[in-house]
């Protein structure tokens, strides 16, 4: 992956987590990239003060607005999942975005596969770990049992506003777009579709589940091949 002649030299990154996790998502990415040079932030979406039940669209993506903007420029923002369709709505304060399995905004997101979601999804209580695994099947199994045990509830009404299609228009920014390759959350083949609309990179990675880019065993390597696009080393 090279970088965009137009990339920026970057020095602070914003990680997003995707829906039900939290900073820890990033716990195999953040040294990589502190290893280039790169000052990292990873902070954990917080509920609205009504609850999970509560908390739309907006909340989160101002508590993404504002931890971007609390960093110095020049900044990058990734997010996964979730947390990339809010790295996305977000990107106009970046000077450069990476999107990993990310929920597509609108219109794509229409064709992803559908989902009904209850005003509180309950992952915490109801997590198990053969679907953990299934979601980073290339997870040893110390990282298995590590994510298995802090999937966190999270909010319907956020993921049926993500799934019914964000309006964001594209940033100006240079944008790089990974996918798994057997992602059955977001297939792989819309992700490059999605890619060559807006004039972003995209690489489809040779990891199969929806987590694993962030937590399987090749997490490492992406999380390098990415610093060194941010870094242009």
């Amino acid at each position: 992956m090279s970088p965009s002649a137009s990339l920026p030299s970057l020095r602070h990154v914003l990680l997003i987590h995707g829906a039900g996790g939290g900073g820890w998502e990033w716990n195999l990415w953040a040294p990589v990239l502190a290893a280039r040079g790169l000052v990292v932030a990873a902070p954990d979406l917080q509920p609205a003060p009504a609850g999970l039940e509560g908390t739309h669209w907006p909340d989160y993506l101002d508590q993404v607005r504002t931890a971007l903007e609390a960093l110095p420029r020049p900044r990058a923002v990734v997010g996964a999942s979730l947390g990339g369709l809010l790295a996305w709505a977000a990107a106009d304060r970046a000077e450069a975005l990476v999107l990993v399995n990310p929920l597509l905004p609108a219109p794509w997101a229409t064709r992803l596969p559908t989902r009904d979601w209850p005003p509180r999804v309950a992952w915490h209580g109801q997590a198990r770990l053969a679907s953990t695994r299934r979601a980073i099947a290339e997870a040893d199994d110390a990282a298995a049992l590590y994510a298995f045990r802090r999937w966190r509830d999270e909010s319907g009404a956020v993921l049926r506003a993500a799934h019914a299609g964000i309006a964001a228009p594209a940033p100006a920014c240079p944008v790089l777009c990974l996918s798994s390759r057997t992602d059955r959350d977001v297939p792989p083949a819309l992700v490059a579709e999605f890619a060559a609309a807006v004039g972003a990179q995209h690489r489809t990675l040779a990891t199969a589940g929806h987590v694993d880019p962030l937590l399987g065993r090749g997490a490492a390597a992406i999380a390098t091949e990415v610093a060194d696009w941010l870094t242009g080393g």
